[in-house]
């Protein structure tokens, strides 16, 4: 009951705040408030229950890292730049960029004073929200202009086994999530203007007649379109301002047939990959073994050339 009711809060949240505030505030807040973890025990993230469209993402990590340094994870959203997105009130915009990333356990973004310049210069202006004040490993950024960036750069600080002891040196999974543009649906399950509208019944387009605008009613235009089958009463499918329809009057049209073109240009996409948290000691050591190993080499091949000599002097005589 307490989840059907946060649900259903968090459902309202993003309609209001779909029509009436930025898009900054619109997302990701559904996830956010209805998931207490964005990726799901099928590995999928939450992200794409909305964001149906599939698009490349690109997870970018070293391989290996140090205990309490600062390293960069970067997740890179391609994209076609010269395309364009319907936005909520049908007009044409820029596709927005965001991205989660999830980090193993005591990973965390850096503190301020412990980001090097260098990366101090690649992370500016970017915003990087926990996703839960209990998830501090998972962090959200976004959305921020598509046009202005093409990746996300995560300035991330590695945990110390010295200091938490549930910290060990071990090989860890991490995940990412990419996404650019608006999704196709809202959290009610409703369709948004972003997205192919199709017939829900087979037969002959009667009317189509446009939708009066009321911006106090987030209503920005579109059109009705009036099917009448075969038999039984008219059906009429609205559409809303951003889908470009493909249908006239006295056109026939089955059943689940596209009305409106798809205006979706974005979509989500999802990358794993791998860090080692590795031990200074055991590349000391590695170190050391390799050393060994060469002095050894060198000691074998002074004993053959000094035999060799014994052996020359040997025939001599």
């Amino acid at each position: 009951m307490k989840k059907t009711l946060l649900v259903a809060i968090a459902a309202i949240t993003i309609l209001f705040y779909g029509l009436a505030a930025s898009p900054v505030q619109a997302y990701p807040y559904f996830a956010q408030e209805a998931f207490e973890n964005p990726r799901e025990a099928t590995g999928r993230i939450v992200c794409a229950n909305c964001h149906l469209a599939e698009k490349k993402t690109v997870l970018e990590l070293p391989q290996s890292v140090k205990p309490d340094t600062v390293f960069e994870a970067v997740i890179k959203i391609p994209y076609d730049h010269s395309q364009q997105q319907v936005t909520a009130d049908g007009s044409k915009g820029g596709l927005n960029i965001g991205a989660v990333l999830i980090l193993p356990e005591g990973f965390k973004i850096a503190p301020e004073d412990r980001i090097p310049e260098e990366l101090k210069e690649k992370t500016k202006d970017i915003y990087y929200q926990p996703y839960s004040d209990t998830k501090e490993n998972i962090v959200l950024v976004g959305p921020i202009s598509g046009d202005e960036y093409s990746e996300i750069v995560f300035p991330v600080l590695s945990p110390d086994p010295a200091t938490d002891k549930n910290i060990h040196f071990l090989k860890y999974a991490v995940h990412a999530g990419g996404n650019r543009g608006r999704g196709q649906i809202y959290p009610t399950g409703l369709k948004s203007n972003n997205n192919e509208y199709t017939a829900s019944v087979a037969g002959t387009v009667a009317q189509i007649s446009p939708i009066t605008p009321n911006e106090d009613e987030g209503i920005y235009g579109g059109y009705e379109v009036t099917i009448q089958p075969e038999t039984g009463d008219p059906v009429v499918e609205k559409i809303p301002a951003g889908p470009s329809l493909i249908v006239s009057q006295y056109d026939s049209v089955k059943a689940g047939a596209p009305l409106t073109k798809n205006p979706n240009v974005g979509g989500f996409g999802q990358a794993d990959g791998e860090i080692v948290l590795q031990d200074p000691r055991r590349i000391q050591w590695l170190l050391a073994f390799f050393a060994s190993v060469i002095v050894t080499q060198v000691m074998l091949v002074l004993k053959k050339k000094q035999v060799e000599k014994v052996q020359a002097v040997e025939l001599k005589f």
